[in-house]
């Protein structure tokens, strides 16, 4: 371990004195909620619609985990495929350097795949024209349809390091779904990542009434559910401990076997 990482784990470890800084940290996700702090960020001109720490924590897990299959569940204006397609391309520059090797930057092993039961035009029309459209894959439909899944199924078969992304319908039903799905696609040392499970954490009020989920219905309490009855991952703890600002708490899932 290099000094920096002993450094952040000693770090992250006294955080679990600092009263005050959890308690900002909270009171600031809650504060944030309801005027949406969250879509005011891109990434390569898509919006992404995600806190900037768990963008961050993602671009950790990718380069931890170097994969060559992303499945994302929820596509909205694309941001997050965009966001993963650039770090593959990273990844595949960097495998270029390290080996001395030419390659061509629209060519690569690695892919993304998006599902979203809703794909509109005009996202898609966007998507495919961006330079990182080549390690991009779409499939519209319910990411819980029978022939959705068996499709991502059948493509998966084709990779050896699967990183999975869940953010559509948040309600505890469909998550839990996706998680039966697709958790089992995750390989072991990667991660199976549930967004927004703090909707289970925010005050009554806080969310738009629109929405089917809240408290006691949502990603967070899909987990709990999935995990009781299943071994193979573990909450990545220390990931959420760090970031404190995260729509993601006990949605880091790491697969251990």
């Amino acid at each position: 371990m290099i000094d920096f990482e002993r450094e952040v784990e000693e770090r992250v470890a006294s955080y679990t004195d600092e009263k005050e800084l959890k308690k900002a940290a909270n009171d600031f996700m809650i504060a944030s909620t309801l005027p949406k702090y969250s879509y005011n960020f891109s990434w390569l001109s898509r919006p992404i619609i995600q806190y900037p720490q768990d963008i961050l924590a993602m671009q950790e897990i990718i380069w931890k985990v170097k994969p060559d299959l992303i499945i994302e569940t929820g596509i909205a204006h694309g941001g997050s495929l965009i966001f993963s397609a650039s770090m593959l391309a990273q990844l595949d520059m960097c495998d270029a350097i390290e080996n001395g090797e030419v390659f061509d930057p629209k060519i690569s092993k690695r892919k993304v795949l998006g599902i979203d039961i809703d794909i509109r035009s005009h996202n898609r029309r966007a998507i495919e024209a961006h330079p990182m459209s080549s390690r991009i894959s779409m499939l519209e439909g319910s990411s819980i349809d029978e022939s959705i899944i068996g499709q991502v199924r059948e493509i998966a078969k084709a990779y050896s390091k699967v990183l999975v992304f869940l953010d559509s319908n948040h309600t505890h039903d469909h998550v839990l779904a996706e998680l039966e799905a697709y958790a089992g696609l995750t390989s072991v040392g990667s991660y199976c990542v549930v967004f927004d499970t703090i909707v289970e954490d925010l005050p009554t009020g806080v969310l738009s009434s629109d929405r089917p989920w809240g408290k006691g219905n949502n990603p967070k309490t899909a987990v709990w559910d999935f995990l009781s009855r299943n071994s193979m991952f573990s909450i990545d703890q220390f990931i959420q401990n760090k970031l404190l600002i995260t729509v993601s708490p006990d949605g880091y899932l790491y697969r251990t076997r």
